[in-house]
This record gives structure tokens, C-alpha cells and sequence, in this order.
């Protein structure tokens, strides 16, 4: 039977850059989505194909849920529950940046509310779910070895003054990692957060020419934007129990952006 993976946000971007490197794993998958169905549909099409090519016979779905809404939250778990039976390996992926970047002192509480609302409080309580059936799973099949993984970003810890919530947002699932990985560690699950850099995809299209000068210059030691797949690499390694004596773990993929140099 084939381990079964659920992505939130997995229609575009890093979200499809892991899935398609868990397709080659063989990994059954749930692709979430909350407004692009067409993304999702052929996320879920080239996932089938990369199988295929790799001789892998996999299934996937796709499934719209707004993880900011707790009823879409339970509509998402009870979607996998009758699709697959199980879950095996959970990436918290979905995320947003605030429609307008602006200043702190001149940021709103409604921008606030939808950047947390998505990138903090949705995975935070989808986790809490997913947690607890991971362990009745466990309770019934130890030999199960399931995963938390959560999309993180280098703004948890580098600060950008115009995008205040985003930031706040990131540095809150950061903590949400640690909290998980400690709370679940005795049931056997281990829990990662991937904390990527400057990643291009159509969240950053509006400063790319920005981000491409600065990457020109060295903001980072390799001297390169980053793709999906080099997130979906660190995941999929994460899938094959690579780091079964880790958890809780901050993994960077930023291409040193986080080294401090003098």
C-alpha cells in the first residue's frame, strides 16, 4: 500500500514542487487548494505523469479547503479519511504575503487577521487534527512512521518592516514546529520545519527584479535563486525517514541567506 501525503497549497509553487517529488516516491497524494482548481488539476495531471515515467502507479486528488476556515479545516481530514484510509506524511505548505506591503506603522488589523488566519492559526489547528489521528493510526500500526512537516520562511527571523504580518506569521509556525515536535515525539512522529530563502515563484513575481539584483550581488553564498524542487528534495528526504533521529529541526534552504558575515 502506498504512503499517502496531504499538501496544503499544493497547486502552485513550492506546493507543487513537493508533490511532484513525492509522486517519484510513489507517495498517494492529497492536493489541497483554495481558489486555483485549474493549478491544482494540473499539478495533480503532472504528478500522475512523473509516476509514470519513474514506474510508479500512484493515485491523487485534489481537495479545495480554505485552511483558515475550521469547517473547511474538517472538511480536508474527512476527505482524506474517505479517500485513503490513512495519512502518512503531512506538509503544512499553505501560505500567504499581505495583498499590500506596507509599512508597520501603517499596516491594518484586517491584513493582520488574513496573513495569521492562513499562515498560522489554519496549520496550527489542521496539525492538531492530523496529530491526533496520526497517533490513533499509530495505535493500531507501529509500524507507521508518520510526518509533520511545516513550510517555513526566512522571515521568521530576517525582518522586512513592510510586511510585518508575514513575518509574525512565519516566526509563530516556527515555534508551532517545536511545540508539535516535542508533544508528538513520544507517539513516534517526528515534525520539521523547512525554513526556505528566496524561493522564485508567483509570490515573489512583483519584487523579482529587486530579489535579482540582490542575488547578484551575494545576499546569499550561492549566488542563485531557489526552485520548488530544491524544497521538494528536503521533503522528500523527510518521506523516506532519512532523519529518524531528528525532529523539531529547523532545515534551511535558503542558500546560506541565514549565515551572518561580517
Amino acid at each position: 500500500m502506498n504512503p499517502v501525503a496531504l499538501i496544503t497549497g499544493g497547486s502552485r509553487g513550492i506546493g507543487r514542487g513537493i508533490a511532484i517529488e513525492l509522486a517519484k516516491l510513489g507517495y498517494n497524494l492529497i492536493i489541497n487548494f483554495a481558489r486555483n482548481k485549474s493549478a491544482a488539476s494540473q499539478t495533480r495531471s503532472d504528478c500522475l505523469s512523473t509516476a509514470r515515467s519513474r514506474k510508479k502507479t500512484i493515485r491523487a486528488e485534489i481537495c479545495q479547503a480554505n485552511i483558515a476556515k475550521s469547517a473547511d479545516r474538517e472538511r480536508l481530514i474527512e476527505f482524506a479519511k474517505k479517500k485513503f484510509h490513512r495519512l502518512d506524511l503531512l506538509v503544512n505548505n499553505a501560505g500567504i504575503p499581505p495583498k499590500v506591503r506596507r509599512d508597520i506603522l501603517e499596516a491594518t488589523e484586517k491584513s493582520f487577521d488574513e496573513v495569521i488566519g492562513t499562515n498560522l492559526k489554519g496549520p496550527y489547528f489542521l496539525t492538531q487534527k492530523v496529530a491526533n489521528w496520526m497517533i490513533a493510526q499509530r495505535s493500531r500500526n507501529k509500524e507507521m512512521r508518520p510526518k509533520i512537516v511545516f513550510i517555513g520562511s526566512i522571515s521568521a527571523e530576517a525582518v522586512s518592516i513592510n510586511r510585518g504580518e508575514y513575518c509574525v506569521s512565519k516566526a509563530g509556525l516556527s515555534m508551532t514546529a517545536k511545540l508539535y515536535a516535542v508533544r508528538l515525539a513520544e507517539h513516534g512522529i517526528n515534525v520539521y520545519e523547512i525554513r526556505p530563502g528566496i524561493i522564485e515563484t508567483d509570490m515573489v513575481a512583483a519584487v523579482k527584479e529587486q530579489y535579482d539584483r540582490l542575488i547578484s550581488k551575494g545576499i546569499s553564498p550561492i549566488r542563485r535563486w531557489g526552485h520548488p524542487e530544491d524544497i521538494g528534495k528536503i521533503v522528500a528526504a523527510i518521506a523516506q525517514d532519512l532523519l529518524p533521529f531528528s525532529t523539531g529541526e529547523i532545515i534551511y534552504a535558503d542558500g546560506g541567506l541565514h549565515i551572518e558575515r561580517l
